[in-house]
């Protein structure tokens, strides 16, 4: 390794993270067109329904019966932030909360002392393919907030700052900036009880979409923030910084040195690379499952506590509702609707 890239390691559907991150999954599914009833048309012969992660022509359909996702399960103790890039999502959770949503939008879910949520993957249009992308990125809470009320919000696309940066050749990267400041780019607010929403945290989610050739320069992050970027598309990307060069191949993940500005410069196919970075919280962690506290006790309490009620029950009439033809919204806990571009989240 040089003085740049500290450590590297292959993509596979789940990616390795570095506290405060916990897990980084990478959903990309070339769905066939839809039926009419919001899942696949498409013979499902062959494959392990309620658990089909083979990628057999290319798709999932994970946990679900008849449309692809993950029906209700429970989680504690963290959060997960969910970006789509393309396709759609259904969510419902144990608050009565619900939203459809998609093509750049991100979920963001505090599930502190405990949430059950459903996951699915409606293919909502029935003459042409449903394509589906996706990241679910899972973030730790601190010790002090993992029993805090689950929190429910919706980053749209419309409201997501995009950062554009043209080289004199006329070669494009366009940064979606989903968490943490990026140059004067202000992202929207994290929950309240979020790490990243602690000053000193240094949190950034980034997603860099590079043309052939064209270059972004990261700024320099605190000291003691871990930075991590993930080459998902392209043959590589290469880094500057300081008096240290390197390059990651495509298909690979990389610690990189984040105290001075770096420069990333695509290869001649371009690149996607998401980026993620934070200051460690930097205590145990016990996790087992959909629960990540930061003693085993706290593991053996969140089990009984789920076995007992389901963290306050699931209010729904199936464990994995979708919602039919309604596009792109959010229904809050207190009945609430939002929609792309309007205010609130």
């Amino acid at each position: 390794m040089s003085d740049l890239v500290l450590q590297s390691f292959p993509l596979g559907p789940q990616w390795p993270t570095a506290d405060p991150f916990l897990f980084c999954a990478h959903h990309l599914d070339g769905y066939p067109r839809g039926n009419g009833a919001l899942g696949p048309e498409a013979s499902l012969a062959g494959r392990e329904i309620g658990s089909d992660f083979a990628g057999r022509d290319g798709w999932n359909m994970y946990h679900g019966q008849s449309v692809p996702g993950f029906p209700q399960h429970p989680h504690r103790g963290f959060e997960t932030v969910t970006y789509v890039r393309t396709g759609r999502c259904d969510h419902t959770d144990g608050l009565g909360a619900a939203a459809r949503f998609g093509e750049g939008d991100t979920q963001w879910l505090t599930a502190g002392r405990g949430i059950v949520h459903a996951e699915m993957f409606p293919l909502i249009k029935t003459t042409e393919a449903n394509p589906l992308e996706l990241f679910q990125i899972w973030l730790n809470l601190p010790a002090a907030n993992k029993m805090v009320d689950p929190y429910f919000t919706m980053h749209w696309s419309e409201q997501t700052p995009v950062v554009k940066v043209e080289t004199s050749a006329g070669a494009t990267t366009r940064v979606v900036v989903i968490a943490g400041r990026f140059g004067e780019a202000v992202p929207q607010d994290p929950p309240p009880d979020s790490w990243a929403s602690h000053g000193d945290a240094d949190l950034g989610i980034w997603h860099a979409h590079f043309e052939p050739e064209a270059h972004l320069e990261l700024p320099a992050a605190r000291p003691g923030t871990i930075r991590t970027m993930y080459v998902f598309e392209g043959s590589e990307v290469g880094l500057t910084a300081a008096d240290s060069a390197d390059t990651v191949s495509g298909g690979t993940g990389a610690i990189v040195q984040a105290e001075h500005p770096t420069t990333m410069v695509a290869g001649a196919t371009g690149a996607s690379v998401l980026v993620l970075q934070g200051r460690p919280i930097g205590e145990p962690v016990a996790r087992y499952g959909p629960f990540v506290m930061n003693t085993e006790a706290e593991i053996r309490a969140a089990f009984t506590d789920y076995q007992n009620d389901q963290f306050g029950g699931w209010p729904w009439p199936d464990d994995a509702p979708t919602h039919g033809t309604e596009d792109r919204f959010a229904r809050h806990p207190n009945g609430l609707t939002h929609h792309p571009g309007a205010s609130g989240s």
